[in-house]
């Protein structure tokens, strides 16, 4: 089965960007971009920001 060339790795609540980098080198993608979302929560009917939703993009690294 072949890999998809273009993969977004979302880094998790726990996990650094570190992490979340050396794990997608484990399945063989590079970093090649970096997106960032709010992610908001409703309290009392207005929506406050609980955390940064950061996803990283990666392609897939040449085997050499």
């Amino acid at each position: 089965m072949s890999q998809r060339k273009t993969v977004w790795f979302q880094v998790e609540e726990h996990e650094t960007i570190s992490d979340c980098i050396e794990r997608m080198k484990a399945e063989g993608y590079m970093p090649a971009g970096r997106k960032e979302e709010p992610l908001f929560e409703e309290r009392d009917g207005k929506y406050v920001p609980i955390r940064q939703m950061i996803q990283l993009k990666g392609v897939l690294a040449d085997s050499e």
